[in-house]
């Protein structure tokens, strides 16, 4: 049985096309990260980082995050415009993440996991962090499974 938070296979880009439609443009992936085994996409120790440098690491996976989907589909805020909003408004990035993620579902054709509005966990102190991060990095690691990751 299949994970349901899978998107389809992406040898089939058109599979969400209502018949007769012209298929999209889906613009060819760029790097998909190597391994997907590395501390960076595992929700605990990130958490754990996030706490014990009292929010430094946060910033740092930001960056990191909005760097790699750049490189992947060729547009997006960056790393470096995604580290100056961490720093100076984070709850911004509450939302550019999402944003972006669910920008890399709809480029293949895939209904996204969560969607930009997941940013809303803002508003619920610490908790609220925390629920997003595992739910945006749920439907990260997802993504990158699916675009042929070494999964997690």
């Amino acid at each position: 049985m299949s994970d349901p938070l899978l998107p389809p296979p992406p040898e089939d880009p058109g599979a969400s096309q209502p018949f007769g439609a012209p298929p999209q443009y889906v613009a060819p992936p760029g790097p998909v990260p190597e391994s997907m085994g590395e501390i960076f996409y595992k929700p605990t120790p990130n958490i754990l980082l996030y706490i014990v440098t009292c929010g430094i690491w946060g910033v740092v996976w930001s960056y990191r995050t909005h760097d790699d989907l750049q490189k992947h589909n060729g547009d997006g805020i960056g790393g470096v415009v995604a580290l100056i909003l961490a720093i100076f408004v984070p709850f911004v990035v509450m939302f550019t993440v999402p944003m972006e993620v669910e920008r890399s579902y709809q480029r293949r054709g895939w209904q996204s996991p969560e969607s930009t509005l997941l940013g809303l966990w803002f508003l619920l102190p610490i908790v609220g962090q925390f629920i997003w991060y595992l739910k945006i990095q749920r439907a990260l690691n997802a993504y990158w499974v699916a675009m042929g990751s070494r999964p997690v």
